[in-house]
């Protein structure tokens, strides 16, 4: 893995590449990426239930994996969605007709600000990836303050959702975790000053991108 932090841009070329040039499929990258979203969690140390939320793009894809992993591992968990089943398309639709086979509990995402749960002992942030802009749209918004407010730890999925990955520059809603695995490389928005009160401590991990890849993207 490079040790320099990359942009929006880079990640998506290191992506494309990886899948076009090198012949890695998209879903190998996901099961990477959810696995070793799992190894960080359990180094990290897993007390209690776990809620994973997530939304409809890649990001909520890497979610499923982590719900799967944390089954095959013998850990409690549940899915909250934030949409609907048919708006999953691609690889996240494929990972979620394989959850669905599991018996990972799926429910619509219900709660609301104000509502904290103190029977949950991890949030995951599966909802926004690293190509999201701009404000939070509904129901998005109230998923992030209603995983701020819990008191269980808190692991952000590649990026905090409200955070641009890029800048550094947080929304208005964003989540505020305790950990981020982020995938392939460091974001370069995540060195900024002041992004770490949203990232929290950042695990880079590894999906199985060729370093050479990894190395052209950083311009090395």
């Amino acid at each position: 893995m490079t040790s320099l932090p990359l942009t929006r841009d880079q990640v998506r070329q290191i992506d494309r590449r990886a899948i076009d040039e090198y012949g890695m499929s998209g879903l190998v990258l996901m099961e990477n990426a959810g696995r070793g979203t799992v190894d960080v969690l359990e180094q990290l140390g897993i007390a209690g239930p776990i809620v994973i939320l997530c939304g409809k793009g890649n990001n909520a894809g890497d979610g499923f994996v982590v719900a799967r992993h944390l089954e095959i591992r013998g850990y409690a968990c549940r899915v909250l969605m934030l949409c609907a089943a048919d708006e999953l398309t691609g690889d996240a639709a494929a990972n979620f007709a394989i959850l669905q086979k599991t018996d990972v509990p799926i429910d619509e995402f219900a709660g609301q600000a104000g509502s904290p749960s103190p029977d949950i002992a991890w949030v995951v942030d599966a909802m926004l990836g690293t190509g999201a802009h701009g404000e939070p749209r509904p129901p998005f918004d109230t998923a992030i303050e209603w995983m701020n407010e819990q008191s269980a730890w808190k692991l952000a999925v590649d990026v905090p959702s409200g955070l641009d990955c890029d800048t550094g520059q947080p929304a208005t809603h964003t989540v505020r975790a305790d950990h981020t695995c982020t995938f392939a490389a460091m974001k370069i928005g995540f060195t900024q000053p002041g992004a770490d009160a949203f990232t929290g401590q950042v695990h880079v991990c590894d999906i199985g991108t060729p370093p050479r890849l990894l190395s052209e993207a950083a311009g090395k």
